[in-house]
């Protein structure tokens, strides 16, 4: 062989893929920045690992909301520069100053190779190519086990997530996120649809809708009209809504709908629940009942209202499932403001409900209000709030006690035959409860993880159900 072919055929040889570290914290919305990434790196020959070790570097993808999370994307960056040592930070952390006006990450951990915010995929790739040049070799598979246009997942195949709009309009005085993730910015309404079809013929029978704020999506481009397979769309949350529904239909797929503020815009969901196109579930962030407290917290919606909407929400669709999350113990709440909440909260039949006690947050408009609550009375008014929400949420499961439902199976042991782990459409996967299913009777059934399955009910047990598989 001469010299000059036995080049060219080792230059065709593939080399180890460079290798990167990743971890991604927080919320469902930097989950799907994450994918954004990985997606990208993958399409650009480099390989991606869970573990630190033996990386050639690390990408941590942080949360910075409450006290917690930074603590744990702090905690994780040290691990990262202990076991590796090479780190790219981005994410929400990324974002935050110090009072010295230094990034937060940076101050802590100065030996970080680079520092993003949120949504920053570019930025990121930019440092990753710095430190680690993209890898080239015509022979690497550059996308395995993703979705095609839809890209990487990092959820399990029959389920993901389809972000619609980043940033948020809202100035609410307990919240950092619009300093952390900016303004609103929707997505075309094409894109999405396109990386919707993407995902059901890659074989997710269950799309989550995610945003900053769901209801909201289209405000910043005045619901302008965009365009999908020749037709003209209006970039509007009903539109967008009833899109993805009448895709999901004709590949036989659920569609979920998450962060969902209380506009009245939210009243054109319901009918699309009632004919089946989407979920009867919403995830509404209420956040408190009282008018006062909302206004405290410059909430865009009022107490009263609410619960008169649901009950004609529910007037609609009896079915509909509605999962909140609530804030107590929130600077200057009086007792008749706390009961006023739970008042709402048995009034309005919540079904999933969760719930916090007020802390400050570095930035937050909030730790200038007067009347903070001592920490003692916080906890115990949380404590009584779920104590409240047990007594509903046990109440209104009771309602399902023998009835067949549809499951969307999460886990099959021995192809179910020695049962299984699922949802109904009330389940969220990582928020809500599950269906524990039982052997089935009919040693012919079976079923694999992404199967849809009917049961029968046999018993409520927590925010759980217990169904036999028929």
């Amino acid at each position: 062989m001469s010299n000059s072919i036995a080049t060219s055929v080792a230059s065709l040889v593939p080399t180890p893929a460079p290798k990167i570290g990743f971890v991604s914290l927080g919320c469902p919305k930097a989950l799907t920045d994450s994918e954004l990434i990985l997606t990208q790196l993958s399409a650009e020959g480099y390989t991606t690992s869970k573990s630190f070790e033996g990386a050639d570097l690390v990408i941590v993808n942080t949360c910075g909301f409450i006290d917690d999370a930074v603590k744990e994307s702090l905690d994780t960056i040290q691990e990262a520069l202990s076991v590796n040592g090479r780190v790219i930070v981005t994410g929400c952390l990324g974002a935050k100053k110090g009072a010295d006006g230094q990034d937060v990450v940076s101050a802590v951990h100065p030996s970080v190779l680079a520092v993003t915010g949120p949504h920053a995929t570019q930025e990121v790739m930019d440092a990753v190519h710095k430190h680690l040049p993209k890898p080239v070799n015509p022979l690497i598979d550059l996308i395995p086990n993703s979705f095609g246009e839809a890209g990487v997942k990092l959820t399990p195949r029959h389920y993901a997530y389809l972000k619609i709009s980043e940033g948020c309009n809202h100035r609410c005085t307990f919240c950092i996120i619009p300093s952390l993730r900016g303004d609103l910015v929707s997505r075309p309404i094409g894109d999405i649809l396109t990386e919707a079809k993407a995902l059901f013929e890659g074989g997710v029978k269950e799309l989550l809708v995610i945003s900053q704020d769901t209801s909201a999506y289209g405000v910043d481009v005045k619901y302008v009209s965009g365009f999908w397979n020749g037709r003209p769309i209006k970039t509007r949350t009903q539109e967008l809504t009833a899109e993805l529904g009448a895709l999901a239909k004709t590949y036989g797929a659920w569609v979920r709908l998450h962060y969902v503020y209380p506009y009245p815009t939210v009243d054109h969901l319901i009918p699309l629940m009632a004919k089946g196109l989407v979920l009867p579930y919403l995830d509404v962030p209420f956040q408190h009942s009282h008018p006062d407290v909302l206004k405290r917290m410059k909430r865009p919606a009022s107490g009263e209202r609410n619960l008169e909407r649901i009950n004609n929400w529910r007037a609609q669709c009896p079915e509909l499932v509605i999962r909140s999350t609530f804030i107590v113990g929130f600077p200057g709440e009086t007792e008749e403001e706390f009961e006023d909440l739970l008042q709402f909260l048995r009034e309005a039949g919540i079904d999933r409900a969760g719930c916090f006690a007020y802390s400050e947050i570095d930035g937050a408009v909030a730790n200038d209000l007067p009347n903070l609550i001592p920490e003692d009375v916080k906890e115990a008014r949380r404590a009584r709030f779920m104590q409240v929400a047990q007594e509903v949420a046990t109440e209104r499961l009771a309602r399902r006690q023998g009835a067949v439902i549809q499951v969307l199976v999460d886990k099959a042991i021995a192809m179910g035959k020695k049962g299984g782990v699922g949802r109904s459409y009330a389940d969220a996967p990582e928020i809500d409860g599950v269906v524990h299913l039982l052997p089935p009777e009919k040693i012919s059934k079976t079923y694999k993880v992404g199967d849809f399955i009917k049961a029968r009910v046999v018993e409520v047990r927590g925010h759980d159900l217990i169904a036999l598989p028929i």
